[in-house]
């Protein structure tokens, strides 16, 4: 993160949350205050802060600080419970933990001893949002406040360091314990490149106006809220996301640009057309999803509603923003993730590590050109058997077309195989998701004695639509080959997705395999 003027920040935009707003350079310079107060007491360069919040001004300014440091900024997800965020401090070796009030007081015992707490209030938007009780969302006794440093400090005058190092991020865990993915330390000028390319990702310059509905714990809200800070633009948090009032926000601050998931879309798609109709989206000029597959219908959908406005990109936390596509591409292409960025590479490679050609299906790879290396820390074999060639891999499973179009099939750990035959769940699950009565699904691979794996769909029926296997079942064999219909169908009230809208599968799999030596 590196603002055009160090001094104060950007000389144009404004952060807010509810009815709270700043300026941007007056949040520069509270940043710069903490940054000062964190120097004071021992933090340096290459340091790591963690960050236990929710989305709120404070997280903005702690980014900040840890930026003009050259420290990373560690956020960490607070659904987790208080030792897998131990976890995380440990993992990190971070010597500082700055929090929210409530979420401080989940971690009980659980943080080491010399860890240096900063704790700020937990403020009424997010008390509302998510139903807390105002006794544990005060900073308690003994604890030192977040306000309290910044007011005690003047801003940090040596920023020779200031955005040569981004934020540790720790991957959401679908497939194991999370990972910390830490990117090289960049020189001034390179850093400054890298954040002028990541603005181009999200095509953000001043006077965007913004809205950050997902949590800012997650790699891509995390980027795109350090671009819109550095760009000038103006950003609106949402302590929760919420589909209709995200479209009054629109409306009532003239959005010009949104980062959002499918999930996200499936929430907007299912309010009224009374509710969807009352708002002017009039303002709204690029709109971006990721982090999950779309459905096609539901992609179809939004353009349908909000116009070509809206674009998709592939990446990872790993590889950044590696291919985007446009509405006008995907129309022309259903389903196309885009051509590589400009300079960056695409390729695909078979199960003996041969490179495919167009239309061969294998796993995705993607170079790192223009993008700062990076490590998994404390686990370094790890880092080595995600790389072929020089690029890298998220597992996923793809292929291009001859035009060089990017298109996603499924996870290479989510892949069934039943019988000898490859099973991709992200097709069946996209057909489920054609029926009216299906809110959501789940497909996945369990044991089988005879064929190996057999499929097992997990269904989250729509509101008052009543579903039955059969109809399932009849529904799919319209629409797939037998052998990819699910022997077996699970009725639940929910699904593991976690706010990126990403299937947590193994918790599915997990009571499946248990005590087998491998899951597939």
């Amino acid at each position: 993160m590196t603002s055009s003027d160090h001094s104060f920040g950007p000389a144009s935009g404004h952060a807010s949350i509810g009815e709270r707003s700043v300026a941007l350079r007056s949040l520069w310079s509270r940043g710069a205050r903490l940054a000062q107060g964190l120097r004071e007491g021992g933090v340096r360069e290459g340091d790591a802060l963690a960050i236990l919040m929710r989305n709120d001004l404070c997280f903005l300014e702690s980014m900040i600080a840890a930026s003009l440091l050259g420290a990373y900024a560690v956020p960490i997800n607070w659904h987790q419970k208080a030792d897998e965020s131990a976890f995380i401090l440990a993992d990190a070796a971070a010597p500082v933990l700055l929090a929210h009030a409530d979420l401080l007081a989940g971690m009980g015992g659980a943080i080491s001893r010399g860890v240096r707490v900063i704790a700020s209030p937990t403020p009424p938007e997010i008390q509302r949002a998510y139903g807390l009780d105002a006794g544990c969302c005060a900073v308690p006794s003994g604890v030192e406040s977040l306000e309290q440093v910044i007011a005690a400090h003047g801003e940090l005058e040596d920023r020779s360091a200031a955005g040569t190092r981004g934020s540790i991020i720790y991957t959401s865990g679908t497939t194991g314990r999370p990972k910390g993915v830490r990117r090289a330390a960049l020189e001034p000028d390179a850093a400054r490149r890298f954040a002028a390319l990541s603005q181009q990702w999200f095509d953000l310059r001043p006077g965007v106006r913004t809205v950050m509905a997902g949590p800012m714990y997650h790699s891509a809200p995390n980027t795109y809220t350090r671009s819109v800070l550095n760009s000038g633009g103006s950003i609106a948090l949402m302590p929760r996301f919420d589909a209709e009032e995200l479209l009054a926000l629109i409306e009532r601050e003239r959005i010009t640009h949104l980062h959002l998931v499918p999930t996200m879309f499936v929430r907007l798609l299912r309010l009224p057309e009374a509710v969807r109709a009352r708002h002017d989206l009039s303002s709204l000029e690029f709109v971006i999803h990721g982090a999950a597959p779309c459905a096609r219908e539901i992609k179809q959908a939004m353009i349908d509603w909000w116009g070509p406005v809206i674009h998709e990109y592939y990446g990872a936390t790993e590889t950044g923003m590696a291919s985007r596509s446009s509405s006008e591409e995907w129309l022309a292409r259903p389903g196309t993730l885009g051509r590589a960025w400009p300079g960056r590479e695409l390729r695909v490679y078979g199960e003996n590590g041969e490179r495919l050609g167009a239309g061969q299906i294998g796993e995705i790879y993607v170079g790192l050109q223009g993008v700062p290396n990076f490590t998994y820390l404390n686990a370094d074999a790890q880092r080595v058997q995600v790389d072929r060639d020089g690029l890298v891999t998220n597992g996923d499973i793809g292929y291009l077309d001859e035009d060089g179009y990017l298109f996603l099939v499924d996870r290479k750990k989510d892949m069934v195989i039943s019988g000898g035959v490859n099973i991709y769940p992200a097709e069946i699950e996209c057909a489920l998701a054609e029926h009216e009565g299906v809110a959501d699904s789940a497909v996945i691979g369990v044991p089988d004695a005879e064929y190996g794996e057999r499929l097992v769909a997990f269904v989250l029926p729509s509101d008052g639509l009543a579903l039955s296997e059969d109809a399932l079942r009849g529904f799919l064999k319209s629409k797939l080959a037998n052998f990819k219909v699910p022997r077996e169908f699970v009725f639940v009230d929910e699904l593991p997705r976690d706010d990126s809208g990403k299937l947590m599968k193994r918790k599915l799999r997990d009571p499946y395999w248990a005590g087998r030596a491998a899951a597939i």
